[in-house]
């Protein structure tokens, strides 16, 4: 399986880096950032923001920033759409969403929807994915919490 992992408004720099040392370690083929997620390198930045950001995000991607295939996205709705084009599935992971089919992780049928190509979306830590991207979403799942608190932290989901 192929995946491509999209960070779309993550707002931590912690978090962004905690999820992309999991997605090298997991063999993330590339990492879409897009939204207000903080970018690594980012050249559009002063000098002394960048390095800011830098820092704070190898803190916890600990080099892994530097070994994924990572680009900036300004505009992930036409990126999604070429990526469906091109084939690949648009798999959102999101929790307690309504009026819309979304399938457990642990979910016997799930296995037999998904494709060897996927998108994966992590949203936004608090509101989660924005719904103007649900449209171009192809499915989307979540994982099943078993004690009290609704939801993962976005890095921990990922």
């Amino acid at each position: 399986m192929k995946l491509i992992l999209v960070l779309d408004n993550i707002r931590s720099t912690y978090n962004v880096g905690a999820i992309l040392r999991t997605a090298e370690g997991l063999g993330v083929s590339r990492g879409i950032l897009s939204g207000y997620t903080p970018r690594v390198h980012d050249a559009n930045l002063l000098p002394h923001l960048r390095d800011k950001l830098d820092h704070e995000i190898h803190k916890t991607a600990l080099g892994a920033e530097d070994l994924l295939d990572i680009y900036s996205c300004g505009d992930i709705i036409s990126e999604l759409k070429n990526l469906k084009k091109q084939g690949w599935q648009i798999v959102g992971l999101e929790n307690n969403i309504e009026n819309v089919p979304i399938y457990a992780l642990n979910d016997p049928r799930l296995k037999k929807k998904l494709t060897d190509e996927i998108v994966l979306i992590l949203g936004e830590e608090v509101n989660g994915i924005d719904y103007s991207l649900y449209d171009i979403i192809d499915l989307f799942v979540e994982i099943p919490m078993k004690g009290q608190k609704e939801s993962f932290n976005v890095s921990v989901a990922a």
